[in-house]
């Protein structure tokens, strides 16, 4: 994919499964703006997705991520979009990302390998109780979901970084 491609790059995916940072290392590979849902609310809303599910409730939580994926497709200058992980769950959201300027990967792991991944990872309050189950169920009710919205699939397990990035850049030639 060329610089001057009017695509965004839209990363979607489970949580844990490195989104974020595979997004930083595409953007910069690009030469692209990277919009990551997760910061983008924090820095709007000033609170963490945490304190936002915890005051505010799921529902708010997934309004703030239907607007900021919005956003970020809407905006002018190609970049790499690093989604919320339930961003699929919602209709609008599926079909804002079939727009033709959206390239949809979808990063595909193991639920084992989300496990390792999110060990110790406190601001996902979705996995408080039992994060494997909690996994397992968030998998089986939205693979088929990114499925849908994905243009390409790449596997992250047993992948460094650099490969998984170098994946991506190529389903995105």
């Amino acid at each position: 994919m060329s610089d001057a491609a009017p695509r965004h790059v839209v990363l979607v995916g489970m949580m844990g499964v490195g989104k974020s940072t595979v997004g930083r290392a595409v953007a910069a590979e690009l030469r692209r703006p990277l919009f990551d849902s997760d910061e983008m609310i924090e820095a709007d809303v000033g609170r963490t997705v945490r304190e936002i599910w915890k005051t505010d409730g799921e529902q708010a939580f997934r309004e703030l991520e239907t607007a900021t994926l919005r956003r970020a497709l809407d905006d002018e200058e190609p970049s790499v979009i690093a989604a919320a992980g339930g961003v699929v769950l919602s209709e609008q959201n599926r079909d804002a990302l079939q727009s033709p300027d959206a390239h949809v990967v979808w990063l595909l792991a193991e639920v084992d390998t989300l496990l390792e991944r999110v060990r110790n990872g406190g601001h996902r309050p979705l996995l408080d109780d039992d994060p494997e189950a909690t996994l397992r169920r968030m998998y089986d009710e939205r693979a088929e979901l990114y499925r849908e919205v994905a243009d390409a699939v790449v596997s992250v397990d047993n992948r460094s970084i650099n490969e998984v990035t170098r994946a991506v850049l190529r389903c995105c030639a």
